[in-house]
């Protein structure tokens, strides 16, 4: 886990290598069938409302400056390719300092736009593989434009009052999940997942599988 304060450092030798390894986990184990999350969890007191009532919400906090979450990404990348009908994935960008804003403003930007899926991990490759900058509104912008956004409608939403209102929202909500460090995985508004408890990547994601089907098995028994 990364948190504020902590030098940041480039993890993309070690990236490569677990995108290859996480291709490799078992369907079932990358789900958590099977698995006891028992003692590899932290509960959020009291339980937030979620996005989607209708299904099992699992929401990835992460930061684009942070080298974990980008370790992190192919192994939540397979979970969402491949999780239960039940299962509703959001991503949402923590921010513990000040330089942290403009990253997760290019996050929403995007989302606004309606390009989240083209551009998350084309902005953590940017950082962590070619060194990037993303630490103010204009290396934003330039990204932004040499992926063929043009300035008129990066403007439009980098500065709009949507955006505005899903980093507030997400500010809000960091505190009222517990966020301490990135990465870490929030199950129905009730869990919170991290490397701090449950370990390595895959069994973050084994913990979310397993307490994602606690919480469906729940919800049909209601």
């Amino acid at each position: 886990m990364i948190r504020p304060g902590m030098k940041r450092t480039s993890s993309v030798l070690a990236s490569l290598t677990l995108l290859v390894s996480v291709t490799m986990l078992p369907f079932t184990a990358a789900l958590g069938a099977g698995i006891d999350p028992a003692g590899k969890y932290d509960q959020i007191k009291p339980p937030q409302p979620t996005d989607t009532p209708d299904k099992v919400e699992v929401v990835e906090v992460f930061s684009y400056a942070c080298p974990h979450c980008f370790t992190f990404l192919p192994y939540m990348e397979k979970y969402e390719e491949s999780k239960p009908d039940y299962v509703a994935v959001r991503h949402m960008p923590a921010v513990f300092r000040p330089s942290w804003v403009p990253p997760a403003r290019a996050f929403y930007t995007a989302q606004v736009l309606g390009i989240e899926k083209q551009m998350h991990r084309a902005i953590f490759e940017a950082i962590h593989v070619h060194k990037q900058p993303m630490d103010t509104r204009e290396d934003v912008m330039k990204f932004f434009e040499s992926r063929g956004v043009s300035k008129t409608d990066f403007d439009k939403a980098y500065d709009s009052f949507a955006v505005e209102t899903l980093m507030r929202k997400s500010q809000v909500m960091q505190k009222r999940y517990g966020i301490r460090g990135t990465p870490s995985v929030v199950v129905n508004g009730k869990y919170r997942v991290s490397g701090t408890l449950a370990g390595p990547p895959e069994e973050v994601i084994q913990v979310t599988g397993a307490l994602a089907e606690r919480e469906y098995a729940e919800m049909k028994a209601q």
